[in-house]
């Protein structure tokens, strides 16, 4: 079959029942799907009403974003080592890993704008096909700037790592020991937009929260008096006041 390959209308019905229950139960928009995966809103909004058939690129797509897999068992039968991840990656088993499967409120400071937090959402999932964890970043005010890239987990270190690796280009995210809440916090080293096309490498810390724990749930810039600046930027300074990353200058 071909990247553009035309699901037949039966395998298309049973993709779309899938899709809409796991939206349910994760509780992500179809807005929020499409970015991740990197589809139209108006194609996946067509798929599921059943007017245009899925293509086979853009399920294998979803697939890959929600870390599970839409079509028939038979069609996408696991190895054998499908459950353990690479060496370069921590060699980390799936069961030992689903804890930290699901969505995250994430936070960090406002490049462009003091005491401002900048808030928008990570979901990290099992590639199936690949054989680790994923992550995907959605709800950014600057979509243009979307990350995803594969998680890192070594034992040896007991840290996280969000790697974006795109053509060279890293972005990195280096996260401590979850707490007993599997709140997450460390450090994000990325590149910001400096004066005309210039970027510049800038680090600051990070806070990865569930998404079931914030009581109310906004993204994009959060400036002083929103109603949330304050519990976002308290979450956020856990990072340093508990020793989860260091700042030195």
């Amino acid at each position: 079959m071909t990247d553009q390959t035309i699901l037949r209308s039966s395998e298309n019905d049973a993709i779309a029942t899938r899709l809409r229950e796991e939206l349910a139960r994760r509780r992500i928009s179809r807005q929020a799907l499409a970015d991740m995966a990197k589809v139209s809103l108006s194609t996946l909004e067509k798929a599921l009403s059943g007017s245009r058939p899925f293509t086979l690129t853009t399920v294998v797509r979803i697939e890959d974003v929600l870390g599970t897999p839409l079509r028939r068992a038979d069609d996408t039968a696991a190895a054998p080592d499908a459950f353990l991840a690479p060496e370069s990656m921590g060699s980390y088993s799936r069961p030992a890993v689903r804890w930290i499967e699901g969505g995250y409120l994430t936070l960090r400071p406002a490049f462009s704008q003091p005491d401002a937090v900048y808030a928008y959402r990570t979901e990290i999932f099992w590639d199936t096909e690949a054989s680790h964890l994923r992550f995907a970043e959605s709800e950014r005010a600057d979509s243009s700037f979307t990350q995803a890239g594969f998680v890192s987990m070594p034992n040896l270190s007991g840290h996280t790592y969000l790697v974006t690796s795109e053509e060279g280009q890293y972005r990195l995210v280096m996260l401590g020991r979850a707490t007993r809440e599997r709140r997450m916090f460390g450090l994000l080293t990325t590149l910001q937009v400096g004066t005309g096309s210039q970027l510049v490498p800038v680090a600051c810390p990070i806070a990865l929260l569930p998404l079931d724990q914030a009581e109310e749930l906004r993204f994009g810039l959060i400036a002083p008096g929103d109603p949330v600046h304050g519990a976002y930027r308290e979450s956020l300074a856990q990072a340093l006041a508990s020793d989860f990353c260091r700042w030195y200058g």
